[in-house]
């Protein structure tokens, strides 16, 4: 049984998806960048709000190249979008390479021996596969060296396959006087004019929502495209997202008792809680949570915002509702999480991570449905 199989009446969350403002998000990203081409990254199941509602959406809303981490990914998207250009960030696996061009996907290639077992391929069949080719500019994960890349282009002519993209990654777009922006960009450029004729990427959401000089010919926005916050200068766009939690039970509480694990919360005054039916195990973060000492993040109930107290635990979280009318709240109830006016950045920064953490933590115990 999926998350969607599961009906509203037995799940402890709704999790509700809004595509059109996906594609608003999509679109209004794709007008800021232009001249530059704007792609859609959908790793990690579309950021974790379901692969295929989410690539068909951003294929209706004119997004035509896509970006994967996995292979798996990649077979997947392919048979949602036969005619899609697709990219596999996370380099040819050894002994993946048929499967390749089985299902007309593109690795993007971040090594001499990745290339080198390309180039084999591609003369073992008899076809000139295309590929994109990944160069290292400061983030020290994938990607070539630059000296490597002047290799590559010193031999291009005898490479023998058609190279469709050449990438790089920001290290630090979200802090935009940060250093090491400028010199990736600069170095980027000077590896770019290597290779006249193939297409240049070398942004994020963030770099994507930043200067034009980074644009390139294509960018890969991510996060935003989900509603999140890739840079702090920045307004986020559409939520996505919407994510409400069952109260399975109220509970009143005595000044000096604890609520949760550890004790870590005690009440100050005859207390009202709700307890919601979700925890960690459904993506909310432990640190999300609340301790006498630390403020945790806010739900909101019957309309009106209210703390989280104690610890998150597996399935279970805990709401002060004591300013609330009683007769306002019930069990069955929902409270929201996200939406009302709290954003994946309201959760992520109680919970000390990031809006891409939440997003692709979401649990597949919720019931879903697309709005």
């Amino acid at each position: 049984m999926t998350s969607r199989d599961i009906p509203l009446a037995e799940a402890g969350g709704l999790l509700t998806i809004d595509l059109s403002a996906l594609a608003a998000n999509y679109q209004e990203l794709a007008r800021r960048v232009a001249p530059a081409a704007c792609a859609a990254v959908v790793k990690g199941d579309a950021y974790g709000i379901g692969l295929a509602t989410a690539a068909t959406t951003l294929w209706q809303a004119g997004a035509r190249s896509f970006f994967v981490a996995l292979l798996s990914e990649g077979r997947a998207l392919r048979d949602l979008l036969p005619d899609a250009e697709i990219f596999v960030l996370n380099g040819l696996f050894p002994g993946t390479e048929t499967a390749y061009q089985d299902h007309d996907l593109r690795p993007v290639l971040g090594s001499a021996p990745e290339i080198e077992r390309w180039q084999h391929f591609c003369e073992r069949i008899g076809e000139a596969r295309p590929a994109a080719l990944h160069v290292d500019t400061g983030m020290n994960r994938l990607g070539l060296t630059p000296a490597e890349a002047v290799h590559v282009a010193e031999g291009r002519d005898e490479l023998g396959f058609p190279l469709s993209l050449l990438m790089s990654h920001l290290a630090c777009a979200d802090e935009p006087d940060h250093p090491l922006n400028a010199r990736q960009l600069e170095d980027f450029r000077a590896i770019a004019a290597l290779f006249p004729g193939v297409r240049a990427s070398l942004s994020n959401s963030a770099g994507a929502l930043g200067d034009p000089a980074y644009h390139f010919d294509l960018v890969r926005p991510g996060i935003a495209v989900y509603g999140g916050r890739p840079r702090a200068d920045v307004a986020p766009l559409r939520p996505v997202v919407r994510l409400e939690l069952r109260i399975a039970r109220i509970r009143h509480v005595h000044e000096g008792e604890t609520v949760g694990y550890g004790g870590a919360h005690t009440a100050i005054r005859p207390s009202r809680v709700a307890i919601l039916s979700a925890g960690y195990a459904d993506g909310i973060p432990r640190l999300a949570g609340a301790s006498d000492l630390c403020p945790g993040a806010e739900a909101v109930v019957a309309g009106h915002r209210c703390p989280l107290i104690g610890r998150i635990s597996m399935d279970l979280l805990a709401v002060d509702i004591t300013d609330i009318a009683e007769d306002a709240v019930r069990p069955g109830d929902f409270a929201t999480l996200l939406g009302d006016g709290l954003t994946l950045d309201n959760l992520a920064r109680h919970s000390r991570t990031i809006d891409y953490e939440i997003l692709t933590s979401l649990g597949r115990r919720y019931h879903r449905r697309s709005a």
